[in-house]
């Protein structure tokens, strides 16, 4: 399965399961809240309605006008609000000649009725047919706990609120449980509230799986470019980018991508220009042999002192070359052995130095030394350590002009032992500068020089220094020529 194909059906299960999980709870909450607003609508009403019965009671002193005609009990619990009639439980004034009563009760019964609707009663209309009415959840219970009126016991009651009259507990009003809607009103309403949810979920769900679609193939395009890059490197193109737009965690692998396919160029640059390098440096002491050694054999010259010193001074040239190459090439393969021990590098400066005074006076260059007093030793490996300042000093002497000066420096700086090794001119241009390391390379101005190497000794210099967990760069020198500093960690402060 694709990628996008995975992406897409995260973000759809997602988004299904989120709606369908929101949609669940929006039904239940719905359903709770509806039920609970029926309650409270049944249970304000159940109030109002105690109250008015504890004045019919208060009116009439007792429960009879209920036990004769219970439907008066359903008008009330309607409208509670609503007059009742006269008084009538058969100890009140003789009726008139001619009066039935009996139809006088049946009347006021039917008045009752009629009062507690909205036309007389001003109250609001009743419910709909087939609904359920908060009065039908009422019952009404005598002070023997007897049912007088309202709706069958079921055993449970939400609610019961005493009727009082006068601080005497003559009855009972309780409210029944929430019955099934069933068929009622209620009910089509709560499931037209369920099926407006179902069709904007599923409104928000197309919407949600075109987006998840538009997303996957959004966060794809950038890794399908990494892709077609990644495979331009692998055949060689090291010249292929990706877009690298943007914060997010994909546009910084688009940076680290064409980082990589940056160095691996340059690289490739690099192995080119060592090779013509490498070739360069090799001939020239091989073509200077030859024709030496020509000369000789077609007798130009005789063999002699001079002769063979040429001859020398040549091959040394080559083996010096040669084991460069072999000190570099241990390097890179991790092969170079190091002797690591406490080291005194200012004594070990002073040796190195001492050894080049003669030549370097004989050349008309002065060597100064500057050293800080009270410096701690260090961790390292002694004859790599001299190597790098021999490196350093038949750098400098090569390309200082006479008469000229050389100085050499230690000093303790930030806990770590600091070596400079400046000198007069001639300088290199800034551009070269942090170039001078790498292998084979000369600054233009120093190829033409007699006396210049063959560009390795910097590049064994950083391989000594990295194995000591140090740092070296060159700047330009304040003297007029090049500055080199190098960073070697002191004991207990080593990375």
């Amino acid at each position: 399965m694709r990628l996008w194909h995975r992406l897409f059906l995260l973000c759809a299960g997602l988004s299904v399961a989120s709606l369908l999980g929101y949609a669940a709870w929006q039904q239940r909450a719905f359903a709770t809240g509806f039920a609970t607003y029926l309650d409270s609508v049944a249970e304000r009403r159940a109030a109002q309605l105690a109250t008015r019965l504890a004045e019919e009671y208060r009116q009439r002193g007792s429960w009879d006008f209920l036990r004769r005609d219970p439907h008066l009990f359903g008008g009330l619990a309607m409208n509670p609000q609503a007059f009742s009639p006269a008084p009538d439980d058969g100890r009140g004034s003789p009726a008139p000649p001619g009066s039935d009563r009996r139809k006088d009760r049946g009347a006021a019964g039917n008045n009752a009725a009629d009062r507690a609707g909205p036309a007389r009663g001003g109250g609001p209309p009743g419910p709909p047919p087939g609904s359920i009415n908060a009065g039908d959840r009422l019952v009404l219970l005598d002070e023997n706990g007897q049912r007088l009126a309202g709706s069958r016991e079921s055993g449970t009651h939400l609610v019961a609120l005493p009727v009082l009259v006068d601080g005497r507990r003559v009855g009972e009003l309780r409210v029944a449980p929430l019955p099934p809607l069933a068929d009622a009103p209620e009910r089509v309403f709560a499931e037209s509230q369920w099926r407006s949810g179902l069709v904007a979920a599923l409104a928000v769900l197309l919407c949600a799986l075109a987006l998840a679609y538009a997303l996957a193939q959004r966060l794809l395009k950038p890794i399908q470019a990494l892709s077609r890059s990644s495979r331009a490197l692998a055949d060689g193109d090291f010249s292929s980018r990706v877009p690298a737009q943007g914060r997010d965690e994909i546009a910084a692998l688009a940076r680290d991508f064409n980082h990589l396919a940056a160095a691996l160029e340059q690289n490739r640059e690099a192995r080119r220009r060592w090779g013509a390098d490498l070739a360069h440096e090799l001939r020239t002491p091989v073509t200077v042999l030859r024709l030496e050694l020509q000369t000789l054999i077609d007798g130009v010259r005789q063999p002699g002192p001079a002769a063979m010193a040429s001859l020398l001074a040549e091959t040394e040239r080559l083996s010096a070359l040669i084991e460069d190459l072999y000190q570099l090439s241990l390097a890179d393969a991790g092969a170079l052995e190091y002797h690591f021990e406490t080291v005194d590098l200012a004594e070990l400066a002073r040796e190195v130095v001492d050894n080049h005074r003669g030549s370097a006076a004989a050349a008309g260059q002065l060597l100064e030394e500057d050293y800080a007093t009270d410096l701690p030793p260090l961790r390292g490996d002694p004859l790599r350590l001299a190597q790098l300042i021999e490196n350093l000093l038949l750098n400098a002497r090569r390309y200082t002009d006479a008469p000229g000066r050389i100085r050499i420096a230690l000093a303790v700086r930030a806990g770590q032992l600091q070596l400079q090794l400046e000198d007069t001119p001639p300088g290199v241009a800034a551009e070269d500068l942090p170039r001078l390391f790498d292998r084979l390379f000369r600054s233009e101005r120093s190829r033409n020089r007699s006396a210049g190497g063959a560009g390795l000794g910097l590049s064994i210099c950083r391989a000594i220094v990295d194995a000591h967990s140090g740092a070296i760069w060159a700047e330009a020198s304040d003297l007029g020529g090049l500055r080199v500093c190098v960073l070697l960690p002191l004991p207990g402060e080593r990375a």
